[in-house]
C-alpha cells in the first residue's frame, strides 16, 4: 500500500489535538486506505480534522476524489466535504436481495381422453324355415322365442336407439317380384311383432331383399326338396340394431 502524502507524524497529531481542545470533536471517520485518500489520515486511518473540525485535504484533493475514498458504506466526502460531494455516492449502498422466484405454474394435468361410448350394436339373424314356413311369412312359436332372446333381450342393453332395421331375405326359387314382396312381409311381421314388445316405431325401418344376397349355392341337379333344403341359408331375416350402451 502506498502510503499517502499526508500522513501526520504522533508528535504533529498530538500538536494538533491540542490546538483543538476548544473545539467539540466530532466522531472518527475511519477510511479505506486502499487507493488514494484526499485526506489526511493517522496511523489508524482515521482523517485527521483542524481545531474548527475540518478535515485536512491533501494535494490530490478533488471532488471526485473525495467521493471515490470510502468511509465504511459511504464516500468520505460525504462527512468532510458534504456540500461538495454528489449526494449519489452518499447513499448508503443497498443491497438488493432477490426476489422470491415465483412458485412454478403447476403442470397442467393431460386431458383425460374421454373413453369411446359404449355401444349396443349388434346383429340378429334369424334363418326363415324355423322363423317361417316355407313360403310363408307368419312368424311361428319358434320365430317369436327366437326373437324375444336375440333380439328383445339385448335392447334392454341400449340407452336409445340410434337405429333398427330389418331386412328380409329370400332365396332364388321362383321370379324376382314375388321373392320380393315375400321378402318385405317377413320384415313386416318381424317388426310388427318387435313393436308389440315396446320397440318405438320411429327408430326403426323395413326393407325387402328378394332374392339378391344369397350367401349359399346350390346346384340345381339335386332335386326340389334337396335344393329347397340347400338354398334354406339364403331364407333369412335380419335385425340390424345400433345406439349407445345404458
Amino acid at each position: 500500500m502506498q502510503a499517502s502524502p499526508f500522513r501526520l507524524t504522533a508528535a504533529a497529531l498530538l500538536t494538533t489535538l491540542v490546538a483543538g481542545t476548544a473545539f467539540a470533536q466530532s466522531k472518527d471517520i475511519v477510511v479505506d486506505p486502499k487507493g488514494d485518500v484526499p485526506y489526511a489520515i493517522d496511523s489508524r486511518n482515521v482523517v485527521v480534522k483542524s481545531g474548527a473540525d475540518l478535515c485536512w485535504r491533501t494535494g490530490s484533493w478533488t471532488p471526485a476524489a473525495a467521493a471515490a475514498a470510502k468511509a465504511g458504506e459511504t464516500a468520505v466526502g460525504c462527512q468532510c466535504d458534504p456540500d461538495v460531494v454528489d449526494k449519489g455516492a452518499c447513499a448508503p449502498a443497498v443491497i438488493k436481495e432477490a426476489a422470491p422466484a415465483a412458485p412454478a405454474a403447476p403442470v397442467a394435468a393431460p386431458a383425460a381422453v374421454a373413453a369411446a361410448p359404449k355401444k349396443c350394436d349388434f346383429t340378429a339373424v334369424l334363418q326363415a324355415d324355423s322363423t317361417f314356413g316355407f313360403n310363408q311369412a307368419t312368424l311361428t312359436k319358434a320365430a317369436k322365442e327366437a326373437l324375444d332372446k336375440n333380439v328383445i333381450a339385448k335392447l334392454g342393453g341400449c340407452a336409445t336407439l340410434s337405429s333398427l332395421i330389418v331386412t328380409g331375405h329370400t332365396d332364388r326359387l321362383g321370379s324376382q317380384a314375388y321373392n320380393q314382396k315375400l321378402s318385405e312381409k317377413r320384415a313386416d311381421a318381424v317388426l310388427a311383432y318387435l313393436q308389440a314388445k315396446g320397440v318405438k316405431a320411429e327408430n326403426v325401418d323395413t326393407m325387402g331383399a328378394g332374392k339378391t344376397q344369397p350367401v349359399q349355392s346350390c346346384d340345381d341337379k339335386l332335386g326340389h326338396k334337396k335344393l329347397v333344403a340347400c338354398l334354406a341359408p339364403n331364407r333369412r331375416v335380419t335385425v340390424d340394431v345400433k345406439g349407445p350402451a345404458k
